[in-house]
């Protein structure tokens, strides 16, 4: 028995070897899975504010622009549509693409035959790239928009100057015009509105002598400026909407949908003899040596 003694030492001896080898393997590997590979970076997603932009709601299909440059130069449909690669329009009406607004930005410069003032201001063409087709008082009208004070100047006096943010202009036909003798259809604005001091200021016409003749009614000197009405709520440099509803022998302003002043009188029902055209942006009521304004219209809506 003991004979064969040396050759089973030897045999155990060699089992042994092989199961240590084995268990070192199986933790080599063991450590091999545990050990991390790489580290892993969270990336925040990209902030939507930050890669997005907005455009203001403003279809400009029937509105031309006045500028307060050239004689001065205004732009039509369809070539208005393009306003923001306009090499003319683009730095008095450009897009703040940031809080989704139309901006217009003017300054004294050029104005119209029958004005003092100077204008980056839309007006209103029924018929695109045409002024001769307009409405009456009768046919009614809306207007509304939602706009800004962005930036304006101040005069000698520390006090900012004011500019008319929305209007209604009259307009002679054709057969008015010449009846009167009149070398063009111009007729006084029946509605101005303007910011003024950080308020909403409104003035409409009414008639120097009730009594006028059918005739001369159609006179600019036959109308005058009433005394004016401001609303309470002051808006300053905040957003704001204005409406302006248009019936016949009616017209109504209304501010934030929850304050308005309404006009039926005798003046309202005789303007009813002329057309007219619906205006909005910013004509700047001042020529002080470097003054300007900037007003910000996010929405603009019409309604016949």
């Amino acid at each position: 028995m003991f004979k064969n003694l040396p050759s089973l030492i030897c045999l155990l001896l060699i089992l042994g070897s092989c199961q240590d080898n084995n268990s070192v393997a199986e933790e080599k590997e063991e450590v091999s899975i545990d050990e991390p590979t790489t580290d892993v970076v969270d990336i925040p997603d990209p902030d939507p504010e930050e890669t997005s932009f907005i455009l203001p709601e403003i279809d400009l299909s029937n509105w031309k622009v006045t500028l307060p440059i050239g004689r001065p130069d205004e732009v039509e449909p369809p070539e208005i549509l393009e306003y923001a690669t306009n090499e003319k329009l683009k730095s008095f009406m450009y897009n703040d693409s940031i809080e989704g607004a139309l901006v217009f930005y003017t300054y004294p410069g050029a104005t119209t035959a029958n004005s003092s003032r100077s204008r980056t201001e839309l007006r209103e063409q029924m018929e695109p790239g045409s002024n001769s087709v307009n409405w009456t008082f009768s046919q009614g009208g809306r207007l509304k928009g939602t706009l800004a004070m962005d930036d304006i100047s101040k005069d000698s006096d520390d006090k900012y100057h004011r500019t008319i943010i929305m209007q209604i202009h009259g307009r002679l036909t054709n057969e008015q015009r010449d009846l009167i003798g009149q070398k063009d259809n111009n007729a006084p604005p029946m509605l101005k509105i303007y910011w003024q001091n950080g308020e909403v200021r409104v003035k409409t016409k009414v008639l120097k002598d009730p009594n006028v003749s059918n005739t001369d009614i159609l006179r600019t000197d036959s109308w005058t400026d009433d005394e004016g009405f401001n609303f309470n709520e002051e808006v300053g440099f905040n957003t704001f909407s204005l409406e302006v509803l248009v019936s016949d022998g009616r017209m109504e302003v209304i501010l934030n949908d929850t304050e308005s002043v309404v006009y039926e009188s005798d003046d309202i029902k005789k303007w009813g003899v002329f057309e007219n055209y619906f205006k909005a942006g910013n004509y700047l009521q001042t020529s002080d040596e470097g003054s300007y304004a900037r007003v910000k219209y996010y929405d603009l809506e019409v309604e016949h």
